[in-house]
């Protein structure tokens, strides 16, 4: 894939509330890498189009919801490198498609729409063949590439453990979104000596993060990286905000000039300044904030 920028800047954030915290804080400016496959997009993209084109298949077929960063990411990953692009949906088709879905339609992806029961399906071995039969997939499984919904796969996570390596400074604590675990996982596994990950769960669901990522630690044979998972800053579920979330979001936009999206890092950001302001974090670290991208998804908020 070709990288809109391959370095990728650290930001020094620095206000009041860091400030009493004692805390060093960075942001890792990832929605900056590429303008349409931004932050960790472009890490989970990166080895699963190596993979496609070693397979020599000419169509990449994923899924997602109305407001997928991930889907909006492979139609523009396909049209750059000239692939055809399916997009399984999940939910009913309306006659207006909201900016996510129109942008992955004007890249070239064709979009299929499917109920959520089917949708639950999209992981067995005969959702194609047993549940889609009544919708126009006008496609030979034989050319396609599938990825899993959010790139959740073992090259997702191989792809984000290179983050790590766009870090040139030391820092005790790196901080990501979850929605899959695929990124964090990835980040998790680049962890070298004391550093610690901390992840921001951006959906409902106990525990939910921790068993994903578990998971993908047994099937790495690694359980060596010290990482936590906080489940308190999902606002109600995913894409579920509030006023608070909104007018945090536009209070750092217009202090720091980076602009947040409401569905990953505004949850994760609004999570660790919370936790700046209760003292969880030792005086004198070196918090690493990564900013996953995925501002396309501010969208919704207009729809």
């Amino acid at each position: 894939m070709q990288e809109h920028s391959s370095h990728i800047p650290l930001q020094r954030i620095t206000d009041g509330i860091t400030g009493k915290s004692g805390v060093e804080l960075h942001v890792l400016r990832a929605d900056l890498n590429h303008p349409h496959i931004s932050g960790n997009k472009m890490f989970k993209l990166k080895y699963n189009l190596e993979e496609a084109g070693r397979q020599q298949k000419s169509t990449i077929l994923t899924f997602g919801g109305a407001f997928s960063n991930h889907i909006a990411a492979v139609a523009a990953a396909g049209k750059e490198h000239g692939l055809k692009t399916i997009g399984i949906i999940r939910g009913e088709q309306v006659s207006v498609l909201n900016p996510t879905l129109r942008f992955a339609k004007e890249q070239g992806m064709e979009l299929h729409f499917v109920s959520r029961e089917i949708y639950r399906l999209k992981d067995d071995i005969d959702f194609f063949t047993k549940s889609l039969f009544s919708y126009p997939l006008n496609l030979q499984l034989s050319d396609c590439y599938i990825i899993p919904e959010g790139g959740a796969n073992v090259l997702g996570i191989k792809g984000c453990m290179e983050i790590r390596d766009h870090i040139h400074v030391p820092f005790e604590v790196i901080c990501c979104a979850c929605g899959t675990g695929t990124t964090f996982t990835g980040i998790v596994l680049s962890l070298q000596g004391k550093e610690k990950a901390l992840g921001f769960q951006v959906l409902k669901g106990k525990q939910y993060i921790h068993h994903e990522v578990n998971n993908w630690l047994d099937k790495f044979q690694n359980s060596i990286g010290i990482w936590d998972i906080n489940e308190d800053y999902h606002f109600g579920g995913y894409a579920k905000y509030n006023e608070s979330l909104l007018a945090f979001m536009a209070w750092f936009k217009k202090e720091h000039g980076i602009e947040l999206d409401f569905v990953y890092t505004g949850k994760m950001m609004f999570g660790l300044y919370d936790l700046l302001e209760k003292g969880y974090f030792r005086e004198g670290e070196r918090i690493i904030a990564v900013h996953t991208g995925g501002l396309q998804g501010n969208g919704g908020l207009l729809w």
